[in-house]
């Protein structure tokens, strides 16, 4: 593993409460495997010093996509690096997953069986770039992240990536996550913002039994962030933001057209069917939600237009 850079041991919990779970660190492995291992052998120095801290830390997880697997099985570096840095410091769960967040569901169920009522799980995206100055940064205090939950006894903390008005994914989230979410989720939509700038963050942890409400309930293939947090504020849960710094998870900080229109299209189809489900059982409200989905097709297409403009 690389030695130029050492991610800081993490410090005691600093709590008053006498029962203090651990925190089950869920590292979810890129789908696709860069040429270059850098980003993933800082990621890992972070793991294994989790790992070594038992006394805070469960065993942590490595959620591997079986197609990320066969698609480098042949490759030696892959097959050092999993052998190698991989499973000395983590527990690999090899599965079979529609897309990200289906690996987000299988590696914290996997560790929410693991755990107990006063555990905390701590979702940690692998492909950005750890690799870069502002990567190792990140790296040195991201455990900061699950620890709020601890210490503050918060339901669910968000981390938000530092980025300026004109980066690929704050435009996505201003023009397409929240014109939707303000179109189907007025009142919701708008607290979601007061914590929020980045509601389909990828930075996350959750307490034990809002973990356990949202693992029982309907999960998406797509924007499960989004979901989490419209059910918090449904059930009044305690949201707090972490701030994560300059990371980025884009190749050259760029983003494609075709990707930003599969993104607020995956966004408007998950709002629709969550909505149906808190009010289908209202007398009439086929005839709202046709209303509101004909309005709907207007944001989503104003949204197009709009990174359209600002992304090509």
């Amino acid at each position: 593993m690389s030695a130029s850079r050492k991610v800081p041991a993490p410090q005691p919990l600093r709590t008053s409460n006498a029962a203090v779970g651990k925190i089950h660190p869920v590292v979810i492995y890129p789908f696709h495997q860069t040429k270059s291992y850098e980003d993933l052998h800082q990621l890992y120095e972070l793991v294994s010093t989790l790992a070594e801290t038992s006394s805070i830390y469960a065993r942590p997880i490595t959620v591997m996509d079986r197609k990320t697997y066969n698609a480098n099985a042949k490759s030696k570096p892959f097959l050092k690096f999993r052998a190698n840095v991989i499973e000395p410091s983590s527990d690999i769960l090899d599965a079979w997953c529609v897309d990200t967040c289906q690996m987000w569901y299988s590696g914290l169920g996997m560790a929410y069986e693991r755990g107990g009522p006063n555990d905390v799980y701590w979702l940690i995206p692998g492909d950005f770039n750890y690799g870069s100055t502002v990567g190792h940064e990140v790296l040195s205090h991201l455990h900061d992240l699950p620890e709020i939950c601890v210490e503050l006894q918060q339901d669910v903390c968000i981390g938000e990536i530092a980025a300026d008005h004109n980066n690929p994914k704050q435009l996505i989230d201003t023009y397409g996550t929240f014109a939707l979410l303000y179109h189907w989720f007025p009142s919701e939509g708008r607290e979601i913002r007061e914590y929020t700038e980045r509601p389909r963050s990828e930075f996350f942890a959750m307490r034990h039994s809002f973990l356990g409400e949202m693992l029982n309930r309907r999960w998406f293939a797509y924007e499960q962030t989004v979901v989490t947090l419209l059910h918090a504020v449904f059930d009044k849960k305690h949201i707090s933001r972490f701030m994560v710094g300059h990371i980025s998870d884009l190749p050259e900080g760029r983003e494609s057209i075709s990707s930003a229109m599969q993104q607020v299209d995956r966004t408007e189809r998950v709002l629709k069917a969550i909505w149906r489900e808190r009010h289908q059982s209202q007398p009439d409200w086929n005839k709202r939600y046709r209303m509101l989905e004909a309005k709907s097709d207007e944001v989503r297409r104003t949204a197009m237009t709009i990174l359209e403009n600002l992304l090509t």
